[in-house]
């Protein structure tokens, strides 16, 4: 059996070893998931949508863990070690917690009569589920990596799904529209179980296949909503739900317009699932008080203003788009951009440009990337020129584009890293770097 010393020697083996892409089908990861006999006995959290996944899933951590419950968080992807994706009881797991598990993986994948291949995601979602297992948990969250349907996290039989939101992303595996994207997302909903979307406007799709095998669902506005007033960080809000109110909760610690519905999706999922995992009020509180995600409208203290977020399609661009407009006023903002290729990025540069004057756009360190030659041809194609007041300028690398907006922004302006994960996570690595 081939086996590692270390977490790196695994990932680097596993990027270059496993190159199934990604094989739709579940039946693969199914059997090896057999084999292993992963199981568990507490409830079973799963999360998928375009947009909001991880956000849903540190609100839904840190509101039980707050009411002491041991909690198992999977998300993906990382921003700067691969432990990030597998949180026990709060704690980002360690190589020498995570090891034993990656073996088990491979052990029960060659004890199979004919050993399968499986994809980087589909190995480590499967590690994860292992660890997890092994912890005796009162509960475990899991991020949908793609889709839902064909997803490896799909192979566990969740007892309440939540799907965020439904836009155009992925397209050459999920389909080109949000119906069809729609159907994909709503595989993760079982029979009887609660199916919550939080989407403003689901797709009939999802709603006619939730009917279809007799799903619990549950709508936006018409199953649970918020109520109260957006934009006023001392305002308080409501919850809402089919059996449930929640009152005078205070806005959660993550910033953005969105996380309204992004936590009343978590609070529906906890008033489904509230025999099983009871929550109280204060419980709430302290959990909204206290979540915390790097890069989703993370606001840096200090001058200038620096923002970091993951917003990589329209979808997510007009939400940064909205947020940076509630911000108040900036002489200039400068842009840190990296984009995938497979990215709708003229979608993203139409809602963006009228919040940004000045874009470094920046090469990135993965095959998949466009290069700055690329998005600076969509800027100008977008009507971008060069002056005083607007200007784009390509770098090699996150770090150098960072440092020169640095260099240029005054103290009274802003500067907004935004993109791929890999943009953000290439800033957030040269200022920790700066840090020692």
């Amino acid at each position: 059996m081939t086996t590692f010393p270390t977490l790196d020697a695994w990932l680097t083996h596993l990027e270059s070893a496993h190159t199934v892409g990604i094989d739709l089908g579940s039946q693969r990861i199914s059997q090896v998931r057999d084999a292993l006999q992963v199981s568990f006995d507490c409830p079973v959290i799963t999360v998928g949508g375009t947009n909001g996944k991880s956000s849903t899933c540190a609100i839904l951590e840190a509101i039980l863990l707050r009411a002491g419950y041991r909690v198992g968080c999977h998300t993906s992807p990382h921003l700067l070690a691969f432990n990030e994706r597998a949180r026990v009881n709060g704690a980002i797991t360690s190589d020498a917690d995570l090891l034993p598990h990656f073996e088990a993986v491979e052990a029960a994948r060659l004890s199979l009569s004919e050993p399968v291949l499986l994809t980087y995601f589909e190995f480590t979602t499967l590690a994860i589920m292992h660890l997890f297992a092994s912890r005796r948990l009162d509960a475990v969250i899991f991020e949908v990596g793609l889709g839902g349907r064909l997803d490896a996290v799909n192979i566990l039989d969740t007892d309440c799904a939540i799907i965020t939101s439904i836009d155009i992303d992925h397209t050459e595996y999920l389909g080109d529209t949000r119906e069809k994207i729609g159907f994909e997302k709503a595989g993760i909903f079982r029979a009887t179980k609660p199916a919550i979307c939080a989407d403003p406007v689901p797709p009939q799709t999802l709603i006619d296949h939730a009917g279809q095998i007799g799903a619990d669902l549950w709508l936006f506005g018409r199953d649970f909503r918020y109520e109260g007033q957006a934009g006023s960080e001392r305002q308080q809000w409501s919850y809402v739900g089919r059996t449930l109110r929640r009152s005078a909760l205070a806005y959660p610690a993550l910033r953005g317009a969105n996380q309204l519905i992004n936590t009343s999706a978590a609070l529906a999922a906890l008033e489904t699932l509230r025999d099983r995992l009871p929550v109280s009020a204060q419980d709430i509180r302290l959990g909204l008080a206290n979540v915390e995600l790097p890069g989703r409208f993370q606001v840096l203290p200090g001058k200038p203003s620096i923002v970091l977020d993951v917003g990589h399609n329209p979808h997510a661009a007009a939400v940064l788009k909205q947020n940076l407009g509630n911000m108040g006023y900036f002489p200039y903002t400068y842009a840190v951009f990296g984009s995938m290729q497979d990215k709708d990025i003229a979608g993203v540069i139409k809602h963006m440009k009228a919040e940004v004057d000045h874009w470094c756009v920046t090469d990135l360190p993965t095959p998949r990337a466009a290069s700055a030659q690329t998005v600076e041809a969509a800027l100008r194609e977008a009507g971008l020129t060069d002056g005083a007041d607007s200007s784009v300028t390509r770098f090699a690398s996150p770090a150098d584009a960072y440092q020169d907006a640095l260099k240029r922004a005054s103290e009274n302006d802003r500067i907004v890293v935004f993109g791929s994960f890999y943009t953000v996570a290439g800033v957030m690595a040269y200022r920790k770097s700066q840090q020692h």
